[in-house]
């Protein structure tokens, strides 16, 4: 059975639309306008135990909104959805004790208070036995290099420390699920590097499924083979990594070394000059046609070294995000009065 299963997942919002000025002010004494804004969209996926997904999309597309929803902290407009056999709405203890939810933008922990005080608390609130408890915290504290900083309050710890001490909060109790956030938002690249080491060895360790969002590619590349791209509420893509670059670039690179140093002046006849480096340039080109170009290349100048490679992940998706074809199924936003 599937560790999680969404159909048809729906929430939308009823925003109060303040006119502006003072005779706006007066005006909604009166008469009340909302805009239903449709945060999530029959949104529908499923994912096996132990698999760990990237779930995807720009600012605003839901995702924060879907993980809410797997959690429990909101209920849905529509759909259904279960997490481990439970309807995370139903809120059930049970559940609460299965799975964690991470959010790099917020905190849980108490902020001037050393962080074993806040692992404390998590050791009654989930009842864990208290040698299996010391166990979880050496083992936790030992793999995120944290140890000697638990007793230090929060608000004195740097950025990854703090979040390394938020994941340490979230495992205590052994989840079987974990939802997180952007884990890594605002992390320099060695904390970074830290909390994907440590995210990749746990998970294949323990066989925790989870399901990651971050606009950071690097977590993603490191963290994942399968990704679910949501846009305005709604899937467009569900699938392997490698299979974003196939579906929605249509670029490729074509890397040049030129012999004795001689440089074309009319290589952009051949493609976009993404980058020039006498004697080495790059050419963006159109996938579909990498053989012809690369045959006309050899056969007019003398080339010492070539190379084709595809254009970054990240390059693609933020590309995908800002394009007409994300933005074609725009949310539907419903105005009503209201007295």
């Amino acid at each position: 059975m599937a560790a999680i299963i969404v159909e048809n997942l729906q929430k939308s919002y009823r925003v109060f639309r303040k006119p502006s000025g003072f005779r706006g002010t007066l005006q909604s004494l009166f008469h009340r306008e909302f805009t239903t804004v449709h945060a999530v969209r029959n949104v529908g996926f499923r994912i096996e135990p132990g698999e760990i997904v990237a779930f995807l999309g720009p600012n605003g597309a839901g995702k924060t909104t879907t993980l809410k929803l797997l959690a429990g902290l909101v209920y849905p407009t529509a759909g259904t959805a279960t997490v481990l056999g439970h309807v995370p709405w139903l809120r059930e203890t049970a559940y609460r004790r299965r799975f964690s939810l991470v959010m790099g933008q917020k905190n849980q922990l108490w902020w001037d208070l050393p962080a074993i005080e806040s692992f404390q608390l998590h050791r009654e609130i989930y009842r864990i036995e208290p040698d299996h408890y010391q166990r979880r915290l050496d083992e936790l504290t030992s793999l995120l290099e944290v140890t000697k900083l638990i007793r230090q309050p929060v608000r004195e710890l740097s950025l990854g420390e703090r979040m390394r001490m938020e994941l340490i909060a979230a495992l205590l109790h052994d989840p079987e699920v974990l939802f997180l956030d952007e884990p890594t938002i605002g992390l320099d690249v060695v904390s970074q590097r830290k909390v994907q080491e440590f995210l990749r060895y746990y998970q294949a360790e323990r066989k925790m499924t989870v399901l990651l969002t971050s606009h950071y590619m690097k977590d993603v590349e490191a963290l994942c083979r399968r990704a679910i791209i949501i846009s305005h509420g709604q899937i467009r893509h569900d699938g392997p990594l490698e299979e974003i670059l196939d579906r929605f670039s249509s670029q490729k690179w074509i890397q040049l070394q030129f012999a004795n140093g001689a440089m074309p002046e009319d290589l952009e006849r051949f493609g976009k000059v993404t980058e020039l480096k006498p004697p080495r340039v790059k050419l963006e080109v159109p996938r579909t046609q990498i053989p012809e170009i690369l045959s006309a290349l050899l056969s007019r100048y003398a080339i010492e070294d070539v190379g084709v490679q595809e254009r970054p992940l990240e390059e693609v998706i933020a590309e995908f995000f800002t394009s007409d074809d994300c933005a074609e199924d725009l949310p539907t936003r419903d105005t009503v009065g209201a007295k």
